[in-house]
């Protein structure tokens, strides 16, 4: 990476969450997709879900990486994105502050949608499995 200047890198900080909200809501209606092609068995459906999930989730990751790597350059080791935030004037902190706090919210629900996404395909894979190979304990004494 080359050298930036601090209004650079603030700059790329701030662009990152702006790009991260746009991918994340892509990511959103990718995830639902893929719900309901679980829900109908598209095997193949799936299959292009997750070619076309995955360069999103490698780009958010690493923006997420960027933002780390700046804000510890900007403001130390252990700095958070709090300590960017309380750097900045008013009005830029407030819109900032407030587009982090939609992201993680965008994030939290991508996250639920992926745990919603992966139980369901776990128990039709469970039942799939004891249709194919029956129950271990079918005829075991209760």
């Amino acid at each position: 990476m080359s050298r930036l200047t601090r209004d650079q890198a603030v700059a790329r900080l701030l662009d990152g969450v702006q790009e991260d909200m746009k991918t994340c809501a892509a990511v959103r209606e990718l995830l639902e997709r893929q719900f309901q092609a679980a829900l109908r068995h598209r095997g193949a459906e799936l299959t292009q879900l997750a070619g076309e999930l995955t360069p999103q989730l490698d780009a958010m990751e690493a923006r997420r990486q960027q933002r780390v790597q700046l804000v510890r350059a900007l403001f130390g080791a252990n700095a958070t994105m709090d300590a960017l935030f309380a750097s900045l004037g008013a009005p830029q902190r407030s819109a900032a502050s407030a587009a982090w706090e939609q992201l993680e919210r965008l994030v939290r629900d991508c996250k639920q949608a992926t745990a919603r996404n992966g139980n369901l395909m776990a128990e039709q894979y469970s039942v799939m499995q004891r249709l194919l190979h029956g129950e271990e304990d079918t005829y075991a004494p209760r």
